[in-house]
């Protein structure tokens, strides 16, 4: 009778851990970047038509980094929790953080029960009626979840980036400014993006109704003057 192949569990969740981790690190990196009249979300995307940011619900986005059929299926999910959650009680009853919690459940319980998990980050946004009231929600591949401050990095290769965005100054910044550091910060001192190689959607902060609005490249083009 053969035995069978035993591998401790410390070991087995760091592998998990890395094979996740080198999958998100080969895709392009986005940011979130909290300003005073919105929220803007920039990715690093040449493609038109595979999304990476995404609108949830009235005032919440979702963006995701990694593979893009895992990450679609968690959109689809969350946008199906929230409209169930909308419908049945009411729509300001419908949170990011009670979305952020669902996503970290879903993600942690494929990373332990699950050969193999899942290569993604995403991002839960929500904009509030004034900056203090702004939530960005970042889950990792276990499932893990922080709650980010001024801006969020997720993908690629995000310490450099993060180090940019921490070295300037975030204060006062209108949605034009903030496009450009966001731009100039996926790029780095080497190279330069332009309007068709980026993604950008915006959560303005309105009174109410959805606050959703994706920027097409000639309104990018504009702002980056």
């Amino acid at each position: 009778m053969n035995m069978p192949f035993y591998v401790a569990p410390e070991q087995m969740m760091k592998d998990r851990a890395d094979y996740a981790q080198k999958g998100i690190a080969r895709g392009r990196s986005l940011v979130a970047i909290e300003c005073t009249d919105a929220i803007v979300l920039c990715a690093e995307n040449p493609s038109r038509n595979l999304r990476k940011i995404s609108e949830i619900y009235d005032r919440i986005a979702f963006a995701g980094v990694g593979r893009y059929n895992e990450y679609d299926q968690l959109r689809i999910a969350g946008i199906r929790h929230a409209d169930t959650k909308g419908y049945t009680y009411s729509r300001d009853d419908v949170d990011s953080q009670a979305l952020a919690n669902q996503y970290a459940q879903m993600l942690g319980q494929i990373f332990t029960n699950e050969m193999k998990p899942l290569e993604v980050e995403i991002l839960v946004v929500s904009a509030g009626f004034e900056p203090s009231g702004d939530r960005l929600f970042h889950i990792r591949y276990d499932g893990s979840v922080s709650d980010e401050e001024g801006f969020a990095v997720l993908g690629g290769d995000p310490d450099p980036i993060r180090e940019r965005l921490s070295a300037a100054d975030l204060s006062g910044l209108d949605i034009g400014a903030t496009l450009k550091l966001a731009v100039s910060a996926l790029a780095g001192p080497d190279r330069t993006l332009g309007a068709e190689e980026v993604e950008v959607a915006v959560l303005d902060r309105l009174d109410e109704g959805r606050c959703f609005r994706r920027l097409e490249n000639d309104e990018i083009t504009g702002l980056l003057g």
